[in-house]
């Protein structure tokens, strides 16, 4: 090979791959959306014990105690194009991203209510998981007491009615 082509068949695969660059970033973030969008369909569907598997950072919640308190709320996510819109992703990593969308609700107090809001995703298992502590802030659900909290209030409660 002529070593002074070396410089021009670098130089177009270079420009070749930076060309492919913003489909990839496309595909992602159409995953990345698709992705949530799944999620938001299996709370709505009131498939709470699939939506506990496609949830990351859980903690301590097992799915048992996820189950009864979805079942507790009326707040889903809203269907079709009100699901949600404007999807825009702010900064994806390996195994990260951070995206920000408005997600419409029913069953709240307002007809028309919604969430527009930062969400973090983590990829685990090869799928993109939204966090357990957005879906219960959204769904309005609070998370387990403090148990020292609550002996607190139980100990106080006994003492005033002494």
């Amino acid at each position: 090979m002529n070593l002074r082509l070396v410089p021009a068949v670098a130089v177009g695969l270079f420009l070749m791959l930076a060309a492919s660059l913003p489909v990839c970033a496309s595909d992602s973030a159409q995953l990345l959306e698709q992705s949530m969008s799944d999620t938001l369909d299996l709370w709505r569907e009131g498939r709470y014990e699939q939506l506990f598997e496609r949830l990351a950072r859980r903690g301590k919640t097992s799915r048992e105690v996820f189950v009864k308190k979805m079942h507790h709320t009326n707040v889903r996510p809203a269907c079709c194009w009100q699901k949600m819109e404007n999807f825009k992703v702010l900064n994806e990593k390996r195994t990260e991203a951070t995206i920000y969308v408005k997600v419409g609700l029913e069953g709240t107090p307002n007809a028309s209510e919604s969430s527009t809001r930062e969400f973090k995703l983590t990829h685990e298992g090869g799928v993109w998981k939204m966090q357990l502590s957005d879906i219960f802030s959204i769904a309005g659900v609070t998370a387990k007491k403090n148990r020292h909290s609550q002996k607190k209030v139980n100990k106080e409660l006994s003492h005033h009615h002494k």
